[in-house]
C-alpha cells in the first residue's frame, strides 16, 4: 500500500511540474501576442499620423540692405515681440532671419521640414521713390533667387514686389516666375494706406492671374492714423504696438483687406486669382456665417455669393496659429483641401507647428494634403 502511495506522489509531482511548465509557456506566449498586438495597434496609430513630407509656406527672412534702409524701422516691434511674446533675445531673432543658408537647413532637418518657401519681410513698402522701389526689390529678389539655388530641393521663394508701382511690380512678378521658378508674391497689407481693391493695383492682380501663380496676402500694421485713433490708448506703449501688430491689428488688418478686395469686385474681374492669407484665416472663418448673412448678394451685386469667394478664390496657412479652436472652425467653414502648413518662422517655432500637425484630429489623407499636397498642386512645386 505505501509503494502504491509512493508511486501516486510521484506522479502528481511530475504532474505538477509539467503543469508548471506548461503554464509558464502558455503565460509566456499570451504575454508575448497580447505585447505583439500593442505594438501593432500602436505602430499603425503611428502610421496614422506619419507625414511623407513637409512644405512649410510663410517663412520669413531679411537682408542687411533691408534692415540697414527701408526696414530699419521694424526692429522696434520685432524687439518688442521677441522679448515679450517668443521669449527670445532680439539679436537671436535678427539671427535667424538674415540666414538663409545651411543653419537655417539645419533647423529645418532638426524639426522634420522638407521644404520653406522664403519671403522677404516687410520694408520695401517705405520708399517711396517708385523706381528706388523697383531697384530694391529688385536687388531682393536675385538675393533671394540664389539662396534658392544653393539649396533648390530645400527653399523656394515668394517675390517681393514695388506694389506703389503696379506695371511695374507685374513686370517684376513676371520675370521672377519666369526666370527664378518664383512660386508667386508676397504682398504685406496696405501701400502706405492705400488698398488692393483700389484698381491702380489691379496690373498686378491680372498678371498674377496670366501667369497662373498666387498672392500671399501678408499682414501689416494698419496705417498711423488708425494706430492713433484705435490703438493707443492708457496703457504703455509696447501694448499699442504689439496690440497694433502680432497681438491683434494684423489680422484685422488683413481680414479687412480680404474683404474690400472681395467688395471691389476684383475677383470677379480676375476669378482665377488665387490669395493665400495666414493665420487660420485671420479671423475670418469664425465671422464668415455672419458675412454671408449680413451681405447677400442683392446688396454687394457681386457674381457670386460672397462665401464663394472665401472658398474658391482664398486659401489658407496656419503660420504658428498652433491652436485647435480656430483650426477646426477653418475645417468646417473651409475644409482641407483650402488649409496648408507654414510655421512663420522664426517668429514661431517649426518644431511646435510640426507636432501641431502630427496630431491634428483629421483624417491621414486631410494629413497628407495640409502638410504638402495642397501645397504642391497650388504653387506647381
Amino acid at each position: 500500500m505505501c509503494s502504491f502511495y509512493l508511486r501516486l506522489e510521484r506522479s502528481l509531482y511530475w504532474k505538477q511540474i509539467c503543469c508548471t511548465i506548461v503554464a509558464g509557456y502558455l503565460s509566456r506566449l499570451i504575454s508575448n501576442i497580447i505585447r505583439e498586438a500593442i505594438n501593432s495597434i500602436i505602430s499603425e496609430l503611428a502610421d496614422l499620423n506619419r507625414i511623407t513630407k513637409i512644405i512649410s509656406l510663410e517663412e520669413h527672412f531679411a537682408t542687411k540692405e533691408l534692415m540697414e534702409g527701408p526696414g530699419r524701422n521694424t526692429r522696434g516691434p520685432m524687439e518688442t515681440v521677441a522679448k515679450f511674446s517668443l521669449g527670445v533675445d532680439p539679436e537671436t531673432l535678427m539671427q535667424r532671419l538674415l540666414d538663409v543658408g545651411a543653419s537655417r537647413v539645419a533647423e529645418m532637418d532638426s524639426a522634420g521640414i522638407d521644404v520653406q518657401v522664403l519671403s522677404l519681410i516687410r520694408g520695401i513698402e517705405s520708399i517711396e521713390d517708385k523706381i528706388e522701389a523697383l531697384k530694391f526689390a529688385r536687388t531682393s529678389n536675385d538675393f533671394l533667387a540664389d539662396a534658392v539655388r544653393q539649396f533648390p530641393n530645400r527653399f523656394a521663394g515668394f517675390a517681393i514686389l514695388p506694389v506703389s508701382a503696379p506695371e511695374s511690380a507685374a513686370d517684376e512678378l513676371e520675370r521672377t516666375v519666369k526666370e527664378y521658378g518664383f512660386k508667386g508674391a508676397i504682398i504685406h497689407g496696405h501701400s502706405r494706406g492705400r488698398y488692393l481693391d483700389d484698381s491702380y493695383f489691379w496690373p498686378i492682380f491680372q498678371r498674377a492671374q496670366e501667369l497662373g501663380v498666387p498672392l500671399y496676402l501678408h499682414p501689416a500694421a494698419p496705417p498711423e492714423p488708425v494706430i492713433r485713433a484705435s490703438y493707443s490708448g492708457n496703457f504703455p506703449q509696447e501694448i499699442t504696438g504689439l496690440m497694433a501688430t502680432a497681438g491683434w491689428g494684423w489680422h484685422i488688418e488683413t481680414a479687412i483687406h480680404v474683404l474690400r478686395i472681395i467688395f471691389s469686385g476684383a475677383l470677379d474681374r480676375y476669378p482665377r486669382l488665387q490669395l493665400v492669407i495666414g493665420h487660420l484665416g485671420e479671423g475670418l472663418p469664425f465671422m464668415l456665417p455672419r458675412i454671408e448673412r449680413m451681405f447677400p448678394a442683392k446688396l454687394t451685386k457681386l457674381n457670386r455669393p460672397i462665401g464663394a469667394y472665401f472658398r474658391e478664390n482664398i486659401h489658407y496657412t496656419l503660420s504658428g496659429f498652433n491652436f485647435i479652436q480656430p483650426f477646426m472652425d477653418l475645417l468646417l467653414q473651409i475644409g482641407a483641401e483650402r488649409i496648408m502648413f507654414s510655421a512663420d518662422y522664426p517668429y514661431s517655432s517649426m518644431r511646435e507647428a510640426r507636432d501641431f500637425l502630427v496630431n491634428l484630429p483629421v483624417s491621414p489623407h486631410d494629413r497628407e494634403r495640409i502638410a504638402h499636397s495642397n501645397a504642391e498642386k497650388l504653387f506647381r512645386l
